[in-house]
């Protein structure tokens, strides 16, 4: 049985988004796990989240990453179900995840580009959120 069910809610769809950018380096870190968390524990626009959603969505991205053109088949899910005032909340939201463990590797900058080209980010906007994900997981 698939775990991709559809409809897709637009919080399932930001945390497709968050989970994808954690596992697009093959490596999901404690801090990106804690950080996705959080977020959906504290942002408003999950505030009616049904979080048993969580690993239902992040399986469905598993399954999509395992299969041949599932990358643009995820952006298919999350472009049905997301709509556009939430876009750079998606970027911003990534890139938070990208953040949180001190460092960016080239899979990682590889799939914010994906995600900020899929959503039509502008770039100055972009460059935007990208800076203030780097001033909140500054260390000293």
């Amino acid at each position: 049985m698939s775990t991709i069910e559809t409809p897709w809610t637009p919080q399932d769809a930001l945390v497709a988004v968050m989970i994808a950018t954690s596992a697009s380096d093959e490596d999901i870190r404690t801090s990106e796990l804690v950080t996705i968390q959080r977020i959906v524990n504290h942002l408003p626009v999950f505030a009616e989240y049904d979080v048993d959603h969580l690993s239902r969505v992040s399986a469905a991205v598993f399954d999509l990453f395992e299969v041949e053109d599932g990358l643009d088949a995820l952006f298919e899910l999350v472009l049905e179900a997301l709509p556009d005032k939430l876009f750079e909340t998606a970027y911003a939201m990534a890139c938070d995840v990208a953040a949180a463990d001190g460092k960016l590797d080239e899979s990682e900058l590889q799939m914010l580009a994906e995600i900020r080209y899929q959503l039509n980010i502008d770039r100055l906007h972009g460059a935007a959120i990208e800076r203030g994900a780097r001033a909140r997981h500054m260390v000293v």
